[in-house]
């Protein structure tokens, strides 16, 4: 299961698990973003190739208009597959 919200502050929080199944449930609510924004990570346990995809389709539209995505409180396990697929170089991750 998968859960993503904005809060008033206009961070993002992402929790569950990003699949293939949920991928449709996060690029809904990437689509209505236009401007730099804050991605909190701390409840999400996993994500996917298509997951990956989504938010770098999204980090890519965004710089265009010169914003981007932060992402913060990965745990360990999200953050090392941000690592392995090089996707730390092109997320700003704290």
């Amino acid at each position: 299961m998968f859960n993503a919200k904005i809060l008033d502050t206009g961070e993002i929080v992402f929790a569950g698990r990003l699949d293939a199944s949920q991928v449709d449930v996060a690029e809904k609510l990437l689509e209505e973003v236009t401007t730099s924004r804050t991605l909190n990570f701390k409840e999400l346990e996993y994500i996917s190739s298509a997951g990956l995809g989504i938010l770098l389709a999204h980090q890519k539209r965004l710089k265009e208009t010169g914003h981007a995505m932060r992402l913060v409180n990965l745990n360990k396990h999200v953050k090392d597959i941000f690592i392995l697929t090089g996707f730390d170089h092109i997320f700003k991750i704290e």
